[in-house]
């Protein structure tokens, strides 16, 4: 059973963990559930999108998703393998994290557990069947595993003008790109391409710029070989360490240890 084919059958338990591994790359349409969704991304790329912001969920990452949280998720690699945990959500007022949606680093030992699962694929579990305090103890402990959560969210618009900038930056990414050479690429002002990103993107220019160089340089990290130099400089940075220090900005970690995750 795919992961779309599954959307049904999440809520039909409300005290239940459903379960669901699976390795795909495709998207699941808006949707929501009455149950908190717990998914470890392993080997690829997941993206999130909520309200008007697509939030990036690398390999060896895992999001929290609250329950009743209207939400599209696409997969964005083909090695990509979602491991998903769907948990009641009757007792989730015991800690914020529950009620949050996060994107923290995975653990080794939550790493362990999640993969533990697997033996219930497809399947909900509940309290009557063996090892179903293990899926509580996996919950329990979540809030605990980590206190900040990975900031990588890039906004969106149906601004066509803004849109169309958007698609300019991404093609043109490893060059030297500024807030006046597009300006007069577009015949605007500073100050009115400025005011453009702030009105529809709420972020500044320069801000939306090394957003989608450090969600690019993720792809390329994770789905690539190419070496750290060869990806700072298609992502627009001259300089390995200024790349290094604004990708640790992020992700709280250095591109080559990222890699090696």
């Amino acid at each position: 059973m795919g992961l779309i084919a599954a959307l049904p059958e999440i809520d039909k338990k409300r005290y239940s963990v459903f379960v669901m591994h699976e390795k795909s790359e495709k998207l699941i349409p808006e949707h929501k559930h009455t149950k908190g969704q717990l998914s470890y991304v392993e080997g690829g790329i997941a993206y999130i999108t909520v309200d008007t912001h697509t939030y990036v969920v690398p390999a060896r990452h895992y999001f929290w998703i609250p329950q009743g949280m209207t939400h599209v998720l696409r997969i964005g690699h083909s090695a990509t393998v979602l491991r998903s945990l769907y948990f009641y959500s009757h007792d989730d007022i015991v800690h914020p994290f529950y009620t949050t949606l996060g994107i923290y680093p995975a653990s080794e030992l939550l790493i362990q557990m999640i993969n533990f699962t697997e033996r219930w694929d497809g399947r909900h579990v509940t309290e009557r069947d063996t090892n179903f305090e293990f899926l509580v103890a996996l919950k329990n402990i979540l809030p605990q595993q980590n206190s900040r959560s990975l900031p990588i969210a890039i906004p969106i618009t149906d601004d066509e003008q803004v849109q169309k900038i958007i698609r300019y930056l991404e093609r043109n990414m490893g060059e030297k790109l500024s807030l006046k050479g597009i300006s007069r690429h577009f015949n605007r002002s500073e100050r009115s391409m400025s005011r453009l990103f702030q009105a529809n993107l709420h972020m500044s220019f320069l801000q939306f710029l090394k957003t989608i160089r450090m969600i690019k340089a993720i792809e390329l990290i994770v789905k690539t070989h190419r070496p750290i130099g060869d990806i700072a400089a298609a992502v627009g940075y001259l300089s390995i360490s200024a790349f290094s220090d604004a990708f640790r900005e992020f992700t709280d970690a250095r591109p080559t240890d990222f890699r090696k995750t």
